[in-house]
Parts: structure tokens; sequence; C-alpha cells
């Protein structure tokens, strides 16, 4: 019985499939519709200005630590941006597949990016992007020791930024779904317990909304950083 219910419990993460093909493609892909397409008019309406207000406000938060140089990644880095939320966002309606829950889809976004912050420095500075393999003024006997240690750190930050998305949304999922376990069962034995614990699932709602923003905002900002260390 703890086994089929485990099951249950975890058959919300797995990924649709029609046909045997998978669906997550598809999943990605269905939240660019809701992205409000403006159309060629002398007057935008209130969504566009809105629309338009978020994104540059959205790009001077991520582009300000950035140096000059590194500006022509803004295009790519709000358009990531835009994804993750709208794919955070869709798991949480009803009857919807979250694709950020899949590691295998934030590593697939974490790694060629974090690469190609990587590639760039190399490219344009590589003395100054090995430095940072090695603190200035490290003692001769633990050259060798830190070298190894910012290596690692350097290797495990794609993992990081997979890792810590996957977590917290599938987390929230989680919870979300004990809750509302629990809700349905006592609203057989004990009315006012299960209004409590519903008020409860509404406030955990509306901070899973402010999750799926904020851990999408962390994961492009953390690689506007990785950015300029590099450029």
């Amino acid at each position: 019985m703890t086994l089929a219910t485990n099951l249950n419990l975890f058959d919300q993460f797995l990924v649709p499939k029609l046909l045997g093909m998978s669906l997550l493609a598809p999943a990605m892909l269905l939240t660019a519709m809701l992205i409000y397409n403006p159309q060629d008019r002398w007057l935008s309406n209130p969504l566009t200005t809105l629309q338009s207000w978020l994104i540059a406000k959205a790009t001077k938060q991520i582009m300000t630590p950035v140096n000059k140089p590194g500006h022509k990644w803004s295009l790519m880095l709000i358009s990531l941006l835009t994804m993750l939320i709208l794919n955070n966002l869709l798991g949480l309606l009803p009857y919807t597949f979250t694709p950020t829950t899949q590691l295998s889809m934030n590593m697939a976004l974490a790694l060629p990016l974090w690469l190609a912050t990587v590639l760039v420095g190399l490219r344009s500075k590589p003395a100054s992007s090995l430095a940072h393999l090695l603190p200035e003024g490290t003692p001769t006997p633990l050259i060798p020791i830190l070298i190894l240690i910012e290596t690692i750190s350097l290797l495990i930050r794609p993992i990081a930024l997979a890792v810590r998305l996957t977590a917290n949304l599938t987390a929230g999922h989680l919870l979300m779904h004990l809750i509302s376990t629990a809700a349905l069962s006592l609203m057989t034995t004990s009315t006012l317990l299960a209004g409590l614990t519903l008020t409860i699932l509404a406030m955990l709602i509306l901070l899973e909304i402010a999750v799926a923003m904020i851990q999408a905002y962390v994961f492009t900002l953390l690689l506007s950083l990785y950015l300029q260390e590099n450029v």
C-alpha cells in the first residue's frame, strides 16, 4: 500500500507520452503561445505595454552586473527567463505537466549555456579566465590544492544550476500534492480542519507562484554573473 502511494505521488513528474512519443517538447513549445504577440498598430493596448515594461525591467536587472561587451547576450538571457517562468508556472495549472521538474531538461539548459560563458572567456581573455583558478597571494604549498578546489567548483556550476531549479519545483509540487490529499481526507471527518487545510493550500499556491518566478530569475541571474566573470 505504501509503495503504491509513493508511486502515485511521483507519477506527476513522469514525462507524458502519446503513441510512445514524449510530450516534453510540445509542452515547452505550448508556453510560447502564451506570450502575447503585438500587432502593427499606432497605439498599443495595455497588455502590450505591460509586457514591454516587464521585459525592459527584467532585462535591466539581469544585465546590470554585466559589462558592455556582454550585453549582446541580453536577448538570449531574457528569452531564457521568459521560457523558464512560463514553464514553471505551467505546472500550477490543473492536469498539466511541468517540464522544468525534469533534471535532464534543466541540465540540457544549464550545461551548454555555462560552457558557452567559459569558452567566451577562454577565447577573449584566456589569462584572466585561468587566473580565477588561483587566487592572488596563495602560498606555494597550497597552489595544487586550491587549483583542484577551484576547478571542481567551476565544473559543478551547471549541476548546481540544474539541481537547484529541479529541487525547488519538485519540493513545492510534492507539498501541494500532500496538502491537497490531506484536505480531501479531512472533508469526511472534520469540516473545520478541511477548511483550514484548504486555506494553507491556497497560501502555498501563491508561494509557489512566487517561487516559480524567483527560481527562473535566479537561474538566469547566475548565468549572467558567470558571463560577467568571462567578459
